[in-house]
């Protein structure tokens, strides 16, 4: 993901609610004990993509917006209700000609994407069934009905979607995780299985092992709370934990300056807490499970801190945050080998469910197994009838060279040699009497009757 360079500190409400973190013109703060970053005004620095499938058209539309004077200014007094409401929407009639062309431009190219991916799902999925409503559900971010022109309508679909979308992106990727988990323990259960009793014995005290030997790790400290900061603030940022600030910190932690804490931002506050329990070395630690508590911590830390839900945390909603008890007597941190992730029952269910797309698999592989032998039967059928059809024409062939026919050729025309050309050997054959060219010149004689008596 792009962030976007020089923009009004409001328009980061739109791009929040859209993209979750984009760049903001830069607040003038003053950052005293903080190290520099080496950022470079205007720069683009690259971030995670948002994980929606029309990622890329909804930031070339922000991109395009935010080349209107008019509709930047209107952003620096809009808040996020009144971009979440629409109301901002209808502001986008009063853009110059240009933006509305290039809006256009990207709606087509959008309209046309979508479609194709759609007609590519469709041949796929043409023998087992077309879920119409899961395909229409592509279009929800955008007025397919009219595939031309960008309207207002078009800007407020995408900001309903997107929030949405967002919002429940986290609980995708909490479910995702999930299965995750339980797929491993399946296999893992399966693997036994296919084990000697020795054999099975060795390979669950190993497991065991393994568990014990990843959960001895340095205490986490509670994600957000004062023990957890000050430790990023002395190690990560190299200052005096006893001269630990608050407001410093934040100020320091806001590597775009453009005022608040995003998640991104957020995030990558926890990875000193991570490091204590995950390593990539170690065959016990699974980095998808590190990943999954990044984003535990962050939620939880959001949860406790952002008041309006904006998915940002601003500097006053931070230093409230420090003035709670949580804060600084924080209860302790639960990681996810500390906790059930799923029950035997959710485990049965998915197994069941497993078991049943392995069916539908073999009885499709079946199938494809049945028209591959068919083919092939065809196959086979018609060289034998092809190997038969040139047998009868090489036999009808010899049969005509020994009748004396002058043979047929590919398309059973007759093979006739001109008057006078022989092959190499033959000797012209006529019959006893018959008649023969004579040279020029020389008249041919009556020929003698035997039947006659001369005197």
């Amino acid at each position: 993901m792009k962030r976007l360079s020089v923009l009004p500190q409001q328009c980061l409400l739109l791009v929040t609610c859209l993209l979750m973190a984009l760049e903001a013109v830069p607040i003038d703060i003053d950052k005293t004990k903080v190290k520099a970053e080496g950022h470079v005004e205007g720069e683009k620095v690259e971030n995670p993509d948002t994980g929606l499938y029309y990622d890329e058209y909804l930031r070339q539309v922000i991109d395009v917006l935010e080349t209107d004077k008019h509709f930047r200014e209107k952003l620096q007094t809009a808040d996020i209700e009144e971009i979440k409401s629409g109301k901002l929407s209808r502001e986008l009639d009063l853009v110059s000609h240009h933006v509305r062309t290039r809006l256009d431009e990207l709606k087509r190219q959008e309209v046309a994407r979508l479609r194709m991916l759609i007609k590519a799902k469709m041949d796929s999925v043409q023998d087992t069934g077309i879920d119409h409503q899961a395909l229409l559900k592509q279009f929800e971010h955008l007025n397919h009905q009219n595939p031309d022109t960008f309207e207002p309508k078009d800007l407020d679909m995408l900001i309903k979607a997107a929030t949405s979308d967002l919002e429940n992106y986290d609980k995708t990727r909490h479910e995702e995780f999930k299965k995750y988990e339980m797929m491993k323990e399946h296999e893992r259960r399966e693997y036994l299985k296919t084990l000697d009793e020795e054999k099975r014995k060795k390979e669950e005290s190993k497991f065991e092992e393994m568990k014990k030997k990843h959960g001895d790790h340095p205490k986490v400290h509670h994600p957000g709370s004062k023990d957890q900061l000050k430790e990023v603030w002395e190690e990560a940022d190299g200052l005096d934990p006893n001269e630990f600030d608050p407001k410093t910190f934040f100020k320091l932690h806001d590597v775009n300056n453009d005022g608040f804490l995003d998640e991104q931002e957020l995030e990558a506050l926890f990875t000193k807490e991570l490091e204590k329990v995950y390593d990539p070395k170690n065959e016990e630690d699974d980095m998808v499970e590190m990943e999954e508590e990044r984003l535990r911590m962050r939620e939880h830390v959001m949860n406790e801190v952002d008041i309006n839900k904006d998915r940002l945390v601003t500097l006053e909603e931070f230093l409230r945050a420090t003035e709670k008890k949580e804060f600084l007597e924080p209860d302790s941190w639960e990681t996810l080998d500390q906790q059930q992730l799923f029950t035997e029952d959710e485990l049965k269910e998915f197994e069941n469910h497993i078991s049943q797309q392995e069916d539908e698999l073999r009885k499709k592989a079946e199938e494809l197994q049945k028209q591959k032998e068919e083919l092939q039967r065809q196959h086979d059928q018609l060289q034998a009838q092809k190997q038969e059809f040139q047998q009868v024409v090489k036999q009808m062939e010899q049969k005509k060279l020994q009748q004396g026919n002058p043979p047929a050729g590919p398309g059973g025309e007759l093979k006739i040699q001109p008057p006078g050309e022989h092959k190499a050997g033959d000797a012209p054959q006529h019959p006893a009497g018959a008649d023969q060219p004579l040279p020029p010149g020389h008249v041919q004689e009556p020929a003698v009757r035997t039947d006659q008596v001369h005197p």
